[in-house]
């Protein structure tokens, strides 16, 4: 597994990665309904183990006194569509 890699391909030709990112979390935050005391991370990983399915968007919401909860999309940053977004804050 390997990180750091956001915006691999054209993304991050065009520099697009952090709004990418950016644009993510602010829709993460309007789904979930998340107060301004909420932390939310973004990351593109890209698994090297073959059970994996490559790259995946990994988002974590942090609230004040509570558990990280974890969520999963199997795509690429740039791939992630709101209709995904919405499925993967569901499970």
């Amino acid at each position: 597994m390997r990180f750091g890699l956001f915006g691999a391909g054209e993304a991050r030709r065009r520099g697009e990665t952090k709004a990418l990112a950016e644009r993510l979390k602010g829709q993460v935050r309007d789904l979930l309904g998340l107060s301004g005391t909420a932390a939310v991370a973004v990351n593109e990983i890209i698994c090297a183990d073959p059970a994996c399915p490559g790259s995946e968007t990994v988002i974590l919401v942090m609230k004040p006194g509570a558990k990280t909860q974890a969520y999963k999309l199997p795509m690429a940053l740039a791939e992630v569509t709101a209709e995904a977004l919405a499925e993967a804050l569901r499970t």
